[in-house]
């Protein structure tokens, strides 16, 4: 008996022995094929993502492969591999809910990808970006990086599958965000479009996520049955692809529906089979609202004390990560929780932090997304007369061609030669119109500043919080005058300087507000300046004041000053001279480098091309002088602008 046990004992011994000495080899294998591999790919260099893609797809989630991968790219130079394995890595620390590495990594691939120039890891790492901002509700980010994702695929008139699948990818992100933004019929539209493409390719992960989405747009209608319907045939294609963020997702949707029709046994096993699986993910963007929804349905079922504790969890995670709808939830049912239990301090404090926090997210996103709609709206036209204008210029390149035949059979050398200047003429004056709509169309983005008007509203609102109902009111006249000039005036290439320095004191009154009306705002006119008779370029003069109030005054402690002289020069010039008591152009731009969000000053170079088209009817060009004041000491003291722009009364130039 003792010698069987002991041929036993042996036998085993023998197996581990080989089985870990086969696991090494292979091992081993593993690892020679896989730098063979790279050494083969960073040799070749393939620049097609469909190459890369079948290489490494298999093992894109390794990321001791993808930071091998990203090293031996870089160490020869191969931009597409290093990209390629950066937005890896990014998609890794997404999950893992590290979004600001993630964010790091995808803004390196895509700078990789511009310099091999390679269009679709560009588009790729947009989308990246955004999906990035988008879970941490940077919601403007978020469609700015989707948009110009789209905008370059469709550059692409023969897409590849992966183009097509990252226009898919964009039209489901921004059908997201509008979905946040409550803008269901518009996001139903994205959704479709983007399943569609989707259905074409057979590509069941996006299915999968179009499905869901088109769930929470009926969820939101509140068509329950057809939502879940949507959930259910999302949760088959992600079993089918064995997706366990997919199953999180549809199972925590589906449990909240079940809530929702009190279904609370379902409800509990679907949100009970979604937190198993997002804590095995370690996904804190999914475990957050898991928790909640479960402390909600605990609510519904009155076992109070299991409702708070997951609330809890789910909040303080909302918390660490930033998670603001999350947040919202949370806040919300915890409002409800503690005024169940009749404790309703704690219940007003929540739902106090839970209305604070929705209406800023809510206002703040339906400003942002009216105003990108205006803009889109403007873009939009001003690109269709761009193209009408181009479409002219073909018309008239093919009657010249044409009449250069005739001219030609005829022999009159003379129509010819009239023929050629026409058209050189006629190109000068197309290019000059197109570039007139393109200033026009860059200048209503300047205007159309969406954090001015936000925080210009905000302002307002603390009055109106603070029971300040005149300055209130007449702040709010202010604000109504000046956007209904900065309207006016968008549609006038020239204004008079009257209705300039107006405009401008309106806008000096609104900023004035949030620099506790601590700004001495002069302007000075001379004698012999009729500012009503006299033209200038419309709204000419606000990028200066705005760079003398956000980089020279901004910084400033006490006694902040902006003068504007207006004078009339000898050569049927006036100038314009503004002069701010700030930090000085030297100051502020160390300032600036160290700030995580930099203020880009684009007005100042629109405003030249402005001033110089609008020269050219005149003899005499515009002069723009900038020059950094100093004291005795050598200290700055502030900055001077000088504007001399041409008359009206001016003789045009001869042809």
């Amino acid at each position: 008996m003792q010698k069987l046990k002991n041929i036993t004992a042996l036998f085993f011994k023998l197996t581990t022995i080989l089985l870990l000495a086969h696991n090494t080899y292979a091992q081993q294998t593993e690892v020679t094929n896989f730098d063979t591999q790279i050494q083969n790919v960073t040799y070749n260099k393939p620049n097609n993502y469909q190459a890369l893609y079948t290489l490494f797809n298999p093992v894109s989630n390794d990321t001791i492969k993808m930071r091998y991968l990203a090293t031996k790219s870089k160490e020869t130079d191969y931009f597409e591999g290093e990209s390629y394995a950066l937005n890896m890595l990014g998609i890794f620390y997404r999950n893992s809910s590290k979004y600001n590495h993630a964010l790091e990594l995808h803004q390196q691939a895509l700078d990789l990808a511009k310099k091999a120039n390679n269009l679709e890891l560009q588009v790729i790492s947009l989308n990246m970006l955004g999906v990035v901002n988008r879970r941490l509700d940077l919601i403007r980010y978020a469609l700015d990086f989707h948009k110009q994702a789209l905008d370059l695929a469709e550059t692409n008139k023969k897409a590849s599958i992966h183009l097509q699948k990252s226009i898919a990818v964009s039209r489901n992100s921004m059908g997201n965000i509008y979905l946040v933004l409550k803008q269901y019929d518009l996001a139903l539209s994205q959704f479709n479009q983007s399943l569609e493409i989707e259905k074409a390719l057979d590509n069941k992960l996006g299915l999968a996520i179009n499905y869901q989405n088109i769930g929470y747009v009926k969820e939101s209608k509140g068509l329950l049955e057809e939502a879940i319907k949507n959930y259910n045939t999302s949760l088959n294609y992600n079993n089918q692809i064995n997706s366990n963020i997919g199953r999180v997702i549809c199972n925590n949707s589906i449990g909240v529906i079940y809530i929702k029709q009190e279904k609370f046994i379902a409800a509990q096993n679907a949100l009970n089979t979604a937190l198993q699986k997002a804590l095995q993910l370690n996904d804190q963007y999914h475990i957050a609202p898991v928790y909640i929804n479960l402390g909600w349905l605990q609510l519904k079922q009155k076992n109070y004390e299991a409702s708070e504790i997951n609330l809890k969890k789910g909040l303080k995670i909302a918390n660490d990560y930033n998670l603001v709808s999350s947040k919202i939830d949370a806040y919300k049912h915890l409002s409800e929780l503690f005024e169940l239990k009749l404790d309703y301090k704690k219940a007003n404090t929540y739902y106090k932090a839970h209305v604070a926090l929705d209406q800023t997210v809510t206002n703040e996103r339906n400003l942002q997304y009216v105003n990108d709609l205006v803009i889109k709206y403007e873009s939009e036209k001003k690109s269709n007369q761009i193209k009408a204008l181009a479409n002219e210029n073909e018309i008239v390149k093919l009657r010249l061609a044409q009449n250069r035949k005739v001219l030609l059979l005829s022999a009159i050398g003379v129509l010819l030669i009239l023929g050629f200047i026409y058209i050189l003429y006629r190109q000068s004056r197309l290019k000059s119109e197109k570039k007139i709509i393109t200033l026009e169309q860059d200048m209503l983005r300047n205007q159309m500043n969406p954090h001015f008007i936000f925080n210009t509203l905000n302002s307002i609102k603390l009055y109106i919080i603070n029971n300040e109902k005149e300055n209130a009111v007449y702040y709010l006249n202010k604000f109504s005058k000046l956007i209904r000039k900065i309207l006016v005036a968008s549609k006038e290439k020239e204004i008079s300087l009257a209705d300039e320095l107006e405009t401008m004191t309106l806008y000096i009154n609104i900023e004035n507000i949030r620099f506790n009306n601590e700004i001495k705002y002069n302007v000075n006119i001379e004698k012999n300046v009729n500012t009503e008779t006299i033209k200038v370029p419309s709204l000419i003069l606000q990028p200066f004041l705005e760079n003398a109030l956000w980089h020279g005054l901004s910084s400033k402690t006490k006694n902040k000053e902006i003068n504007i002289q207006v004078s009339k020069l000898k050569h049927n010039a006036i100038s314009i001279c503004i002069t701010d008591n700030g930090i000085g152009r030297i100051a502020s731009e160390k300032i600036n480098r160290q700030k995580t969000l930099k203020r880009k000053s684009v007005g100042i170079a629109i405003t030249k091309e402005r001033l110089d088209n609008f020269s050219k009817q005149f003899t005499n060009d515009y002069t723009l002088d900038i020059i950094d004041l100093y004291d005795e000491n050598n200290l700055a003291i502030g900055t001077k602008v000088i504007i001399e722009i041409p008359t009206q009364e001016m003789k045009l130039k001869t042809a």
